[in-house]
């Protein structure tokens, strides 16, 4: 595997073990574990990180001059990015909530 998809594997692999970090963090909150919560939710953001630069590595090559193909993988892997960012705010205003109710 090279170029194009390893760098969407790249996405895929970080962006899902964010998402999964994200969930086990809306878990810890829920069972009123908010040491565990945030520890998951920087985990995640690491995770998150991590396939934000694949994915800036295929925009600095467009905005090079360089032509990236556009196909299902590139797709699938930026609408994990999606999700996971998604997950990632819903996750952390969740938290929020069950501290401010003291758990459940």
């Amino acid at each position: 595997m090279e170029g194009m998809e390893l760098v969407c594997f790249e996405m895929i692999s970080h962006h899902g073990s964010a998402r999964s970090y994200f969930v086990e963090a809306i878990q810890a909150a829920k069972g009123g574990d908010f040491a565990l919560a945030e520890k998951n939710m920087a985990a995640g953001e690491e995770e998150f990180q991590a396939g934000h630069q694949a994915h800036a590595q295929l925009i600095q090559k467009e905005a090079g001059g360089e032509t990236v193909p556009v196909d299902l993988l590139l797709l699938h892997a930026a609408d994990l990015m999606m999700s996971a960012e998604t997950l990632k705010i819903i996750a952390q205003e969740l938290i929020d909530l069950y501290r401010k109710q003291g758990g459940c």
